[in-house]
């Protein structure tokens, strides 16, 4: 989540074998995350990480590391921001892409981002998703929120299956993984992971613990 320690905690992640960061812009009801992130997002907001105070952090973190940025966010901020010029602004700061976590496939398709699909998402639904999304697919492996679980969703497998059925580039799998157990097992299937909820809850150690979790996650991948 954006914030004073944001670009430091990035510098960490990348040292730690990060290949891209979400940036988190704190929206006050984030009806995709669970408590951790929600808790972030309220601390974020009290700290006045309103939108552009947001878009000052990615582009003191673009300025810090060469990996992808990709802002996460909302509907209603873009809304209330401006579309167009939200776009253009965190382009203009260093973003790679967008994740709108409440914007289905299909609307707004001018809008360059990251597409989600689920478990629950339909056949037609994957196409769209996967003719329109920006660099890779975000393949969300639990029809719930985000926060960590005791084990890798038994619907990523089938999930991975009929995505690769409709879309040629890399399949990213997030929510619920939080272990390098959870990272090795998903890294078996998809072509990556996005972790988020354990590392929030571990970036509030600060920058060295989030680069040794982050370097555990690696590791686990690389194996």
């Amino acid at each position: 989540m954006c914030g004073a320690e944001t670009t430091a905690l990035a510098a960490a992640a990348v040292d730690g074998g990060a290949d891209l960061l979400e940036l988190g812009f704190p929206f006050s009801d984030p009806l995709a995350d669970g408590p951790v992130i929600r808790r972030a997002a309220e601390r974020a907001l009290a700290a006045g990480m309103r939108t552009a105070a947001c878009l000052g952090v990615l582009r003191e973190t673009r300025a810090a590391v060469d990996v992808p940025l990709i802002p996460m966010t909302y509907a209603s901020l873009l809304e209330a921001y401006g579309w167009e010029r939200f776009a253009a602004a965190a382009s203009a700061a260093g973003a790679t892409s967008l994740i709108v976590a409440d914007l289905p496939a299909g609307q707004r398709p001018e809008l360059k981002r990251v597409q989600l699909v689920a478990p629950t998402s339909t056949d037609a639904r994957l196409r769209v998703a996967a003719a329109q999304t920006d660099g890779w697919l975000y393949l969300v492996t639990v029809a719930g929120t985000t926060g960590a679980r005791a084990d890798v969703s038994p619907a990523l497998a089938g999930l991975v299956e009929r995505a690769r059925a409709v879309a040629d580039v890399p399949l990213y799998a997030g929510f619920g993984i939080s272990t390098p157990e959870h990272a090795r097992a998903a890294g078996a299937l998809a072509d990556g992971i996005v972790v988020g909820s354990r590392a929030v809850e571990v970036a509030e150690q600060g920058p060295r613990a989030l680069r040794e979790y982050v370097a555990g996650l690696r590791a686990a991948l690389d194996r």
